[in-house]
């Protein structure tokens, strides 16, 4: 079985700032709005919000083994802060040559460096428009394999049915065999919305077969970028309850009756409050998925693949940790405040006593 036309995406996800003002970005840079290309019927809501830029930029081809990468990288900046890289890898190969090339893109080197410069690049034309800019150290990768045509031509369910083990083996980026386990475990995520076509789903790979399936590839590389933004932001959550702990334990050791003692731990305990709900809901509402059902499935399978229900239930957690953390520092604040007024009541009842005593 060979592949006569198909294309390898390499897909990498960096978190460069808080946010992105796209209006902004789009004066200072050559960049399009970027829309979702449908080849099924679907309502006109059914869209990005707001869209993400795409930028196509030049450089040099990566070397990955016997595969080269194209010249020209496309990156997509979301308003939510996070930017995704694509790198494009033609295929025309044997279908078990894509064992070797997965397992090629797995943790490659290169290919990882030339993308965080090429993200560094477009974060310095729009630095203005990024509001707190900051490159995370954190990636999230991902592979898509979309095989538009194969020589002798085979319906997809029959290659997915014959080739289970080399679809595992690719998903997995593994070349030894696998268990049947193994195997059925990797290829269980699949869906497919005629028989020309086909979307086998795992953690750290996908094999798309058919043709004209950007748009299945577009939900894909924003939930690698979701992924990414869940991962970014439970970390962040994690480091603002040690950061919070730690001032309560410095409160408790010089306990003050001064009512503004705390202000300070409040007013940073709500920023972090605020910053993670509002990058929550940025993220989680930037794709609006109610009209086309059959990329609403895609998504829900990527989300269950990838377990953003149970990384939405972490973060949402730590945001009710946060808040109760916030409501035991206004309490305590509020109760010094009370204590504060009512020691100010007795000394001046008492100097009134001592001045009614004072002769003269």
């Amino acid at each position: 079985m060979r592949i006569a036309a198909g294309t390898c995406f390499a897909l990498f996800a960096y978190e460069v700032g808080f946010g992105i003002d796209l209006g902004a970005a789009e004066q200072r840079i050559t960049a399009q709005r970027e829309a979702l290309r449908q080849k099924r019927r679907a309502p006109r809501y059914f869209e990005f919000h707001p869209a993400p830029l795409r930028v196509t930029q030049q450089g040099e081809a990566v070397a990955l083994g016997r595969w080269r990468s194209a010249e020209v990288a496309e990156i997509v900046l979301h308003n939510f802060g996070a930017v995704s890289v694509a790198y494009r890898i033609p295929l025309e190969c044997d279908f078990g040559d894509l064992v070797e090339l997965s397992e090629t893109l797995y943790d490659h080197g290169e290919l990882l460096a030339d993308s965080r410069r090429r993200v560094e690049r477009v974060c310095e034309a729009v630095r203005p428009a990024i509001d707190r800019p900051a490159l995370a150290e954190m990636v999230e990768t991902y592979a898509v394999f979309e095989i538009a045509r194969l020589e002798p031509p085979c319906a997809p369910a029959e290659l997915q049915a014959g080739q289970a083990a080399t679809f595992a083996r690719i998903l997995r980026s593994e070349r030894g065999a696998l268990s049947a386990d193994e195997v059925a475990d990797a290829t269980g995520m699949r869906i497919a919305y005629s028989d020309d076509d086909l979307a086998v789903i795992d953690w750290d790979g996908a094999l798309l077969v058919g043709r004209e399936l950007d748009d299945v590839r577009a939900v894909l590389e924003f939930a690698n970028v979701e992924l990414l933004e869940m991962r970014h932001l439970d970390q962040r959550l994690d480091d603002a309850l040690d950061e919070t702990y730690r001032g309560l334990a410095r409160s408790a050791g010089r306990r003050s009756w001064f009512p503004g003692a705390s202000r300070a731990e409040l007013r940073r305990v709500a920023e972090l409050q605020v910053d993670g709900a509002i990058l929550f809901e940025g993220v989680n509402n930037a794709l609006k998925l109610l009209g086309d059902q059959y990329l609403a499935r895609v998504y829900r399978l990527v989300s269950a693949r990838f377990h953003l229900g149970e990384w939405d239930a972490s973060i949402l957690r730590k945001l009710d940790t946060l808040e109760s953390i916030y409501q035991k520092l206004s309490d305590a604040a509020g109760a010094r405040r009370l204590e504060f007024l009512e020691w100010i009541v007795i000394a001046l009842i008492a100097i009134e006593v001592v001045m009614g005593l004072w002769p003269g």
